[in-house]
């Protein structure tokens, strides 16, 4: 195995002791500016790096922040939104030089488990906390532990840590907006992980902006799952099977609404002819999907550099804040039209009003 170079190698390479070495390579005085220039150099070619966990031990910072994914393994892999937000994540952190470490846990408490380890072993100095739930144990437990840390995703209030956030509530009523105009009264929404914040944000939504038209709170409904394409399949399958199913289905994520269509296609149910489809993050899935999808579009990497940028802030100094990431936008495409005319042999059609 190949020897990593150390301070006494750079040493005797420049010709200096070792404390002007280490003097150098932390930014401290004791040399001249052309012994540093020298060392640096010199390390340079040897290929030397600080040694992360003797640096955390000494007090000083670690060089990387953690993430941990607290969901079903299998969801992760078919689900474009974590990879985009990893990816605008990287990007800002590898420009400052700070590693991310990653894990994907069972649970919360598990969660909370590699928080307190990490902070005991000083692997990270700071962490980025998705999926905020509606009864959250992390942020009292990272506050307790001074970890400093990023909520992605929370609500835009105040609180020990800085978050980031999008307008969940606002991007469901432009949706319920633009079915409601279509003619549609009979919606349900394909959600995610019941307990998550944005879940709880959207139905809300969904229901508030259903009383503020007069629809019936029967029609305009939530289904929760887990993110996954079997179960956005089995729930759209469920929902087209009752008496009197929606004539507008609205998916939490790109993934779902696909598994969606492939079950109407299955059960010969058109769309958008008998049944319009709503997709709420958009994808390369919606844009070859045929028809088209309709769905909402937001900048789901800038929602990751976003969070990064705020946790090197706080890492730097910054008090707590909130900041909101850009408003989705609804891309109205060809899975959604007007609900066609009524017919007593077909339930899926309704008449306009």
């Amino acid at each position: 195995m190949a020897r990593r170079p150390t301070i006494k190698d750079i040493a005797r390479r420049a010709g200096v002791s070792e404390s002007a070495v280490s003097f150098a390579l932390n930014d401290r005085p004791g040399v001249s500016k052309d012994t540093r220039a020298r060392i640096r150099e010199v390390a340079e070619e040897l290929g030397w790096q600080p040694n992360s966990a003797a640096r955390a031990l000494s007090g000083e910072r670690s060089g990387a922040v953690g993430l941990v994914l607290a969901r079903p393994a299998q969801t992760l892999g078919v689900e474009s939104f974590f990879l985009q937000l990893v990816s605008g994540i990287q990007e800002v952190l590898a420009a400052d030089r700070v590693a991310l470490l990653f894990q994907v846990v069972d649970g919360i408490d598990a969660e909370c488990a590699v928080y307190r380890r990490w902070w005991a072993e000083r692997r990270v100095d700071g962490v980025l906390v998705v999926d905020p739930r509606t009864d959250d144990p992390r942020p009292e437990l990272l506050a307790r532990l001074g970890l400093p840390a990023v909520l992605i995703g929370g609500t835009g209030g105040g609180g020990e840590l800085s978050s980031v956030w999008a307008d969940d509530a606002r991007a469901m009523a432009r949706v319920v907006e633009h079915l409601y105009g279509l003619g549609h009264r009979r919606i349900t929404h394909i959600a995610g992980l019941p307990g998550l914040a944005h879940t709880a944000r959207r139905i809300a939504s969904l229901r508030a902006e259903a009383v503020a038209r007069g629809l019936d709170p029967e029609h305009v409904r939530s289904v929760v799952t887990d993110y996954s394409d079997a179960e956005g399949a089995a729930a759209t399958r469920r929902v087209l099977a009752e008496p009197a199913p929606p004539t507008a289905l609205v998916y939490d994520n790109d993934v779902m609404a696909v598994a969606g269509i492939a079950v109407a296609a299955e059960l010969g149910i058109a769309v958008p002819g008998r049944i319009s489809v709503v997709a709420w993050d958009d994808s390369a899935l919606c844009r070859v999907t045929h028809p088209r999808l309709t769905a909402l579009v937001r900048d789901t990497a800038g929602f990751g550099r976003l969070a990064a940028e705020e946790l090197l802030a706080v890492l730097a100094g910054s008090p707590p804040r909130a900041r909101e990431s850009e408003r989705p936008r609804l891309e109205p495409r060809e899975s959604t039209a007007p609900p066609a005319a009524h017919t007593d042999s077909d339930p899926f059609l309704e008449p306009l009003p």
